[in-house]
């Protein structure tokens, strides 16, 4: 099945996964202590806004995980105090969905020690939850969040299951785990 980005959050746990039939050229790398996901040096040139974005990084006491330009500003609001609920709801509220071709959703959560949030903005919806275990969104078929099983509970382990899920086309992963420390790790298929 093939379900394009997801993120799977829960408290101390969060991940992402690029799945695209239409931009598989892409990585992601850490740079400024956040993952970013960006072109391969052998990507075609497109002037497609949606294809590099930051996908994890910190803020406050938090990280915050996501498919796209949203990851930064709900980040910014967290370091502002915002709760993690708020920052979700206007980042999305106000980037909406992505205004490409398929209307694409955006997809976020904010992972803390002991608590996590996930979110999707929908043409036809904003749903932010608190979740308490590993809970799964994504921008097709898996559009409503549900709770998913995860063998891994550290951030390199989980980059590489998120990778090689069976869910169709996968491209690159990242992962987070906040405890006493943060770690973030990521996952190319190599």
């Amino acid at each position: 099945m093939y379900v394009g980005r997801f993120v799977v959050i829960g408290p101390g746990i969060g991940g992402y996964r690029v799945s695209s039939r239409s931009f598989p050229n892409r990585q992601v790398t850490a740079r400024d202590g956040m993952l970013t996901v960006g072109p391969t040096p052998d990507a075609p040139e497109t002037d497609n806004p949606y294809i590099a974005y930051n996908c994890v990084r910190e803020g406050g006491d938090y990280v915050a995980v996501g498919n796209g330009s949203q990851v930064d500003p709900i980040a910014e609001k967290l370091d502002l105090g915002y709760p993690p609920r708020d920052a979700l709801a206007t980042s999305l509220l106000a980037l909406d969905y992505e205004k490409d071709d398929y209307n694409t959703p955006r997809i976020a959560g904010v992972v803390g020690d002991d608590e996590a949030y996930i979110a999707i903005v929908r043409k036809d919806a904003l749903i932010v939850e608190a979740v308490s275990e590993p809970t799964l969104v994504a921008t097709y078929e898996e559009d409503d969040p549900r709770a998913f099983d995860l063998d891994s509970d550290e951030a390199a382990e989980l980059a590489a299951e998120l990778y090689d899920h069976e869910f169709e086309h996968a491209v690159c992963a990242a992962a987070v785990t906040v405890g006493d420390d943060v770690d973030i790790a990521f996952y190319n298929g190599e």
